[in-house]
């Protein structure tokens, strides 16, 4: 059996964030769903990239689909998951500041990205139609992403601007030495498209 006590939180967050009703019969109905979500062939099928965190894309895809059932738009739905998970994002914002202090910023974002991409491409999870590095920028396009593929199997592709958006917060808090530029994301866009630059 999954520990599911991390996503029980932060539904629960977003239950009484939003006032949506009796928390514990809420919450009944969401595990109901992940579990059920976990023991399904299509969770078989995802949970095979190394590099994929499956376990909690299926627990984010089961609140979306939890809250669809109070008709709140994709947008109030990618803001209500975005304040759950506030608290447990507060160390990883904490830790952004501090690289943004640095001089070499720009050369730490680069190595992540060369990283993540000799990762991304082993294990299939990311398609990339071109990544271009040099000394002051990396530049890539994306024309396939297993983060989307779930949220579209789902029904929900929209939705997946939660995960989309982690990009966008992590290089907020780097703007002395680094530039962030996303053209488009898969989440409703025909690629993603991003520059990282050094200033």
């Amino acid at each position: 059996m999954r520990s599911t006590k991390e996503y029980e939180r932060v539904y629960r967050n977003i239950i009484n964030d939003n006032n949506l009703g009796d928390a514990d019969e809420l919450l009944k109905a969401y595990l109901s769903r992940l579990n059920e979500m976990y023991a399904s062939e299509q969770f078989k099928k995802h949970n095979v990239y190394p590099t994929m965190n499956v376990e909690t894309i299926y627990a984010v895809i089961a609140m979306c689909l939890e809250l669809k059932k109070f008709g709140l738009s994709d947008q109030e739905i990618i803001d209500a998951v975005d304040r759950g998970y506030e608290p447990k994002r507060k160390k990883f914002k904490s830790l952004i500041k501090c690289i943004n202090l640095l001089p070499n910023s720009y050369n730490i974002a680069k190595r992540w990205n060369l990283s993540d991409h000799a990762k991304r491409v082993e294990d299939g999870s990311i398609t990339y139609d071109s990544f271009d590095v040099s000394d002051n920028k990396v530049e890539y396009y994306i024309s396939r992403c297993m983060y989307v593929e779930m949220f579209e199997c789902y029904g929900i592709r929209p939705l997946c601007k939660i995960f989309c958006n982690t990009d966008v917060m992590a290089y907020e808090g780097l703007t002395r030495h680094v530039e962030f530029i996303r053209h488009s994301d898969l989440s409703d866009g025909p690629a993603c498209y991003d520059e990282i630059i050094r200033k």
